[in-house]
């Protein structure tokens, strides 16, 4: 038999109707012949309650340690109610199930609470689990330290967790969401928005970190690493209801006709810092980004112009808007080190992004896009590039009018 893990989010498992509709599809991959393990992240809204509680806890007193173990604590309590809630009615069904925590598996993590990342899942027990028929409904977005202690993955974790038991058990994986399938652009934005029959691992990656909201960026990372078979489709389905539904997440290789372009993504998250008459000269760069690396914030886009003033210039970087106002503070404590003018934040903004792997082939890519933006009015701000995508910074109010331009400029509402 081969091995399945299915991935349930949220939305999927808001309510026990829900949950029953989870147990119908469970079934139903099970009758088909899958050994299946299934992987749930708590009940829709329930984490935020949870932090929230947190909060309101309040700080640890001066002296003492910070309290990110016992936030994992409580966070990690919703994943365990669903994973128990749906055991049970798996059971109610008349099918042998059980519920695992990250600890009984165990899916061991590092100790950065709240932001974990995997080190090692022995695949023993759960596989010997599945091979005897049981369906293993696990606690995603949980893991457990070296020393025994419960740690997070970060939001959005239950997907890495999916992908990691997958790769683990050396199964594949179906991510099951509220949308059936990877769309070439937000349908919220544009009607026309085409689902993809397949997409590659790095198209992805690209749409994850560049604000497309499908999948987890480190669960796309780990799919690619490990070649496992990703499927993303829908839970508002009944079993049989949408065959060949979804979209295949997969190598390259295994798209015949690569197009140019494949999705249109976008980011209201970002955050555009200005400095001014910094000091042409080598170290300046690195004294700014290396004090942020040390704060762990993470930085996006970075262009530097020269100044007016000879011997200067002006740099301009993306954070994402929550760690803006500590980037700021972060750069006015190295101003004196490094001199510059003035610093200035504005979080008026957004990332609109082109992904595609036939950008590696074709020329003018580029063109279009800056064609299509400039027919809009819409000015660019910031400029930056890989070999799959293309990504500009622009006002957040025209955020809207780009995504709809530049999917009509490649055509994606044809495919």
């Amino acid at each position: 038999m081969s091995r399945l893990v299915m991935k349930f989010g949220g939305t999927s498992v808001a309510d026990l109707e829900r949950i029953r509709r989870v147990a119908r599809l469970v079934a139903a991959e099970k009758a088909a012949g899958h050994d299946v393990a299934v992987v749930v992240s708590a009940m829709a809204g329930k984490t935020n309650e949870l932090v929230a509680w947190t909060d309101g806890a309040g700080p640890a007193g001066a002296g003492l340690t910070p309290s990110d173990d016992e936030y994992d604590v409580v966070v990690a309590s919703g994943e365990q109610v669903t994973a128990g809630l749906l055991a049970m009615t798996l059971r109610n069904m008349g099918l042998n199930a059980r519920s695992w925590m990250g600890w009984q598996i165990p899916i061991v993590a590092d100790d950065a609470h709240g932001r974990a990342r995997i080190d090692d899942i022995p695949p023993e027990r759960l596989a010997a689990a599945m091979d005897a028929g049981e369906i293993a409904v696990i606690a995603g977005f949980q893991g457990v330290t070296r020393d025994g202690r419960i740690a997070t993955l970060g939001r959005g974790g239950s997907d890495t967790s999916a992908v990691a038991i997958a790769a683990a058990v050396g199964g594949a994986c179906d991510i099951y969401t509220d949308v059936d399938g990877v769309y070439t652009t937000d349908p919220r934005i544009e009607s026309k928005a085409r689902k993809l029959a397949k997409v590659s691992y790095e198209e992805m990656l690209e749409m994850a970190s560049l604000g497309a909201k499908v999948l987890q960026t480190r669960s796309v990372e780990l799919a690619m690493a490990y070649h496992v078979p990703v499927r993303v489709l829908s839970s508002f389905v009944e079993p049989g209801e949408a065959p060949g539904q979804g979209t295949i997440v997969c190598d390259e290789e295994e798209i015949v006709e690569k197009r140019i372009v494949s999705g249109v993504a976008y980011s209201r998250d970002e955050a555009k810092i200005s400095l001014f008459g910094l000091p042409d000269h080598p170290g300046v760069s690195s004294s700014i980004f290396g004090a942020l690396a040390d704060a762990n914030v993470n930085v996006d886009m970075i262009v530097q112009s020269h100044a007016r003033t000879a011997d200067t210039a002006n740099m301009e970087f993306t954070v994402g808007k929550r760690d803006a106002a500590r980037a700021v503070e972060i750069v006015r404590t190295v101003q004196k080190e490094v001199g510059f003018d003035d610093v200035q934040v504005n979080e008026d903004v957004a990332k609109v992004s082109v992904i595609g792997v036939g950008m590696r082939s074709h020329a003018g890519v580029a063109k279009s896009m800056f064609s299509a933006l400039a027919e809009k009015g819409v000015n660019i701000q910031v400029i930056s590039t890989s070999e799959i995508k293309i990504s500009v910074l622009i006002d957040a109010a025209y955020t809207e009018l780009a995504v709809r331009a530049l999917h009509a400029a490649y055509g994606l509402d044809q495919l």
